[in-house]
């Protein structure tokens, strides 16, 4: 089978001759790659290392001025600030580099009429459509694609602030609401002028919308069923309007809301962070299994950093026999992007395991 041949069919739990590998990297990780593979771009040594690649379609954004505000952070940041008006400053640890949040530009703001005067809301317009087009008409060839890149809470902590965003949730719900009235609406314009033009080029649409920490639910299932759910049915219903599935990111222990999630209509959840409390693979296979594809899994805490390529092995076979039961439901990835420091033999050992399956 042909790499997107394969993802579409465990997308669409048809059978499969193994199981999709994915990759998420750094860009310090994709230049490691590319070098090792002796390639150019990232196409081309997804293609070398026999990847069925995701292929990304980020949304870029332009100013008055023609600044590039790139997409997301932790996607591919640009320019000085992101396209909702929060500032970049960059940070170096170790051999990483990162884009992480300046002040919270709406902190200040304390009344939904004070909104109108904020001056960096999104004009749709002015997103990059036939960029991202001509990007997804590359990748999907041979790669089954995925974008754009779209959000609410993530969003609204970047505005606000996280420890503002939280206290609001519980001081001034009406509050978060016209704010994620603005982020949704936005976003759904933006989303509509660009599945309309994409035709079969792009497969799936990503929602990352953190609400896990590492032993936790960063907000109450009660907060997230008053402010998230409505609109993340909605999202779903509109991204499946267009013949799209809906791959849903969230970190850490989430799973008291997986459940809801899939009520809304996510079809993939990523990454499947199995080291924390409620997300092991064996139950969340036997619980969700039947209703939803897993994405990910592969330890980047501690297994793919800091263990050898027989413990990278171990991880992926335990995997492959939990999450990828029955050789179905299940898309072999890293858990997150592959960090910065990585060693190249752990990374190929994970891929070649992946492939094994």
């Amino acid at each position: 089978m042909q790499p997107k041949e394969r993802v579409l069919a465990t997308l669409n739990r048809q059978s499969v001759d193994r199981l999709p590998v994915d990759l998420w990297h750094t860009p310090e990780v994709g230049a490691m790659l590319r070098e090792y593979c002796g390639v150019q771009s990232d196409l081309d040594m997804y293609r070398v290392l026999q990847l069925d690649k995701i292929a990304w379609v980020f949304m870029d954004y332009k100013t008055e001025e023609s600044e590039s505000l790139g997409s997301q952070v932790g996607a591919e940041a640009a320019g000085s600030r992101t396209m909702w008006g929060v500032p970049l400053k960059g940070v170096r640890a170790g051999a990483a580099h990162y884009d992480e949040f300046g002040e919270a530009p709406l902190k200040a703001y304390q009344t939904a009429a004070s909104l109108d005067a904020y001056p960096w809301w999104p004009d749709v317009d002015r997103f990059d459509y036939e960029n991202a087009l001509s990007s997804a008409r590359q990748a999907s060839r041979l790669f089954a694609v995925i974008g754009p890149w779209v959000s609410f809470f993530e969003i609204y902590c970047q505005l606000r602030g996280i420890e503002q965003a939280l206290m609001d949730l519980a001081l001034s719900p009406d509050f978060v609401e016209a704010v994620l009235d603005r982020v949704e609406a936005i976003q759904t314009q933006m989303m509509r002028r660009f599945l309309a033009q994409a035709g079969d080029t792009v497969d799936l649409v990503f929602v990352s919308d953190d609400v896990g920490g590492q032993n936790g639910l960063l907000l109450s299932p009660a907060m997230w069923r008053r402010h998230l759910q409505p609109r993340m049915q909605r999202w779903c219903e509109l991204i499946h309007s267009f013949g799209k599935k809906v791959f849903y990111h969230t970190d850490g222990a989430a799973e008291p809301l997986i459940q809801p999630l899939i009520d809304c209509g996510i079809d993939v959840l990523n990454p499947i962070q199995h080291v924390c409390p409620g997300m092991e693979p064996a139950f969340l296979k036997k619980r969700y299994g039947d209703q939803i594809v897993f994405h990910g899994g592969v330890d980047n805490q501690q297994v793919l950093p800091f263990g050898s390529p027989d413990d990278v092995r171990a991880q992926v076979r335990w995997l492959l026999t939990t999450l990828g039961a029955g050789r179905a439901g299940s898309v072999c990835c890293s858990c997150h992007n592959v960090q910065a420091g990585t060693p190249l033999e752990n990374i190929l050992a994970m891929i070649d395991q992946m492939q094994q399956s």
